[in-house]
C-alpha cells in the first residue's frame, strides 16, 4: 500500500524510514525554512536535508577550517571572473533534500537563491571525521540532482577523492589525487589547485 495514501483515500504526508523500519515524518525545505522563521530551528544550527530527513553536520574540526580557509583564499585569487565559488551556500536540490557544501562553483550569472544542481560546475567538500559520509550518501545525492563534479579533500591526508561524468549509476569516473598534484575543474578549468601549493602539508 503506497503509504502516502490513507484508508480513505486522502494523501497524507511523504514518510522515510529509520533504520529500525520504524517510519519518519518526511520534512520539506518549506517546513524547514518556515522553523527557523519561527525560531524552532536555530540560526546557528547545522544540517542538512536528505530525503526529508534532517542530518546534523558534526562540528568542524581546527584542521577542516584551515584547509577550507586556504583553499578559499586561493580560490578567490584565481577563479575566472565569470563564475563565483561560493563557501557553504545551501544547494536546494528539491522539496526534501539540500545540501551545503564547502564550496559551489558556479555562473557568476546565477542568483545565489536560485542555485540548483544543475547550475552548479563543480561542488568541492573538505572532510575530516565526515569523510565516509561525504564519500557515501552525499556523493550519491550530488549525482542524483546533477551536479557534474565533486571533490571531497580529506583534510588530514590532502588527498582530494574527484568524482566526474556521470552515468546511470552515478558517477563513472571515480580517482583521487596526491597532495603534490594539481586538479583542474573539467568545466571550470580557472579552477585549479595543488594542495600543496596552499601552503599545506598532510598530517
Amino acid at each position: 500500500m503506497n503509504d502516502r495514501f490513507t484508508p480513505d483515500g486522502l494523501v497524507g504526508p511523504a514518510t522515510t524510514r529509520a533504520a529500525d523500519g520504524m517510519p519518519r515524518r518526511a520534512r520539506t525545505l518549506a517546513e524547514i525554512e518556515a522553523m527557523q522563521a519561527a525560531g524552532i530551528i536555530g540560526e546557528d544550527e547545522r544540517f542538512e536535508l536528505i530525503g526529508g530527513e534532517v542530518v546534523p553536520m558534526q562540528a568542524k574540526g581546527g584542521r577542516h577550517e584551515m584547509v577550507k580557509v586556504e583553499l578559499d583564499r586561493h580560490l578567490q585569487q584565481t577563479i575566472a571572473d565569470a563564475l563565483t565559488a561560493a563557501p557553504e551556500t545551501t544547494l536546494r536540490l528539491d522539496e526534501h533534500n539540500f545540501v551545503e557544501p564547502d564550496f559551489c562553483v558556479y555562473p557568476r550569472a546565477v542568483f545565489p537563491g536560485d542555485l540548483r544542481g544543475n547550475h552548479v560546475l563543480l561542488a568541492i567538500e573538505v572532510a575530516d571525521s565526515s569523510l565516509a559520509y561525504d564519500l557515501g550518501r552525499k556523493i550519491g545525492i550530488h549525482a542524483c540532482f546533477g551536479v557534474p563534479e565533486v571533490w571531497v579533500i580529506d583534510a588530514n591526508t590532502l588527498v582530494t577523492h574527484v568524482h566526474r561524468r556521470l552515468g546511470a549509476r552515478g558517477y563513472e569516473e571515480i580517482s583521487s589525487a596526491g597532495p603534490a598534484q594539481t586538479l583542474a575543474a573539467a568545466r571550470a578549468p580557472s579552477v585549479a589547485n595543488c594542495r600543496e601549493s596552499l601552503g599545506l602539508r598532510p598530517l
